[in-house]
């Protein structure tokens, strides 16, 4: 594996990302490439790395895994800004980079996302035609959540409280930053949270994989954005590429049941498969080897179909 520092034209800041490697790389050879994208909250090292990227690796791909701008080990400012169309931005900006390398066939170029990862991984695909392959794991749209969850079904509430707190940081006042889950799975209960999502996400962040990039926050006068913003836009006539939809059947409150069924049903894809993980939830999919073993033995397939194998430099002959 290794980290590297993109920067595009345009650019204020650098994206930190993993690249992780088949076993026996040769630079002089050309790969598939899959750029995996991290939830919500989370950073490269966890489940987009080292879960589904590695195990993409595994399977021959060239894997690289961003920070998303603000957040994890890439730059930007303000900290911890979650903003929906930098994300999709980065991904691009991701891909630019990816046809640069001389190892990476510039025309085989796939893409995955977990939970909102997942979410603007689609949004990404809708627009950008170099993305061949996409596959959403538990994905999420982050704009629907914004609008009801997250702002506790108030939206209209929500962005007049950031208006308020941005004009109160600008006259010198301390930051919000808002924290999504509890500090412990005991502590939620004990407040009285019962939603699957939301206790066993806890339970993954702060205990199964904690990770120091892994912010699990958003700065909440920079979140308005996200209200207006929405990652299955035009997906019925512009969402043409092969799509490969994952989820568990027990729903929690985040709502990658309905978000998936959702993004399938709608998506002008011809090649587009609904693959539903029985008896596992949202976060399960996200590192606990049984649920997670049998979303990666379709996956795997679906991106070998559609992406290919190893070539030579050339690109004219398949490797063994």
């Amino acid at each position: 594996m290794e980290t590297v520092s993109i920067r595009n034209p345009g650019m204020y800041w650098d994206i930190a990302a993993n690249i992780h490697f088949p076993p026996g790389f040769d630079a002089g050879k050309r790969y598939p490439a899959v750029v995996s994208n991290h939830p919500i909250g989370s950073c490269k090292e966890q489940t987009a790395g080292n879960v589904y990227g590695a195990a993409l690796a595994d399977a021959g791909f060239v894997v690289i895994v961003p920070d998303a701008s603000f957040q994890g080990a890439s730059g930007g400012e303000p900290r911890w800004t979650e903003d929906p169309e930098q994300r999709v931005k980065d991904y691009r900006d991701v891909i630019d980079y990816a046809q640069s390398l001389p190892y990476i066939d510039p025309d085989r170029i796939g893409i995955l996302g977990i939970c909102g990862g997942g979410g603007y991984s689609i949004k990404a695909t809708i627009i950008d035609k170099r993305i061949k392959a996409l596959v959403s794991i538990t994905g999420v749209n982050f704009g629907r959540l914004m609008r009801e969850g997250f702002s506790n079904f108030d939206p209209v509430g929500a962005l007049e409280g950031m208006a308020a707190q941005r004009s109160a940081e600008n006259s010198g006042e301390d930051e919000r930053i808002n924290i999504f889950l509890p500090p412990s799975v005991e502590a939620g209960k004990a407040a009285g949270i019962t939603d699957i999502d939301v206790l066993e996400a806890t339970d993954y962040y702060r205990n199964r994989c904690v990770a120091e990039g892994s912010g699990t926050r958003m700065l909440f006068s920079h979140a308005a954005p996200a209200m207006a913003w929405d990652a299955f836009a035009f997906a019925e006539t512009l969402l043409t590429q092969p799509m490969m939809v994952v989820f568990g059947d027990k729903p929690g409150g985040f709502g990658a049941y309905r978000d998936g069924m959702e993004i399938y049903g709608r998506a002008a894809s011809k090649d587009k498969e609904l693959v539903v993980i029985k008896g596992w939830s949202h976060y399960d999919l996200y590192d606990k080897p049984e649920p997670a073993g049998l979303a990666l033995e379709k996956l795997v397939p679906f991106f070998k179909a559609h992406l290919g194998g190893t070539t030579a430099a050339s690109g004219l002959k398949a490797a063994e």
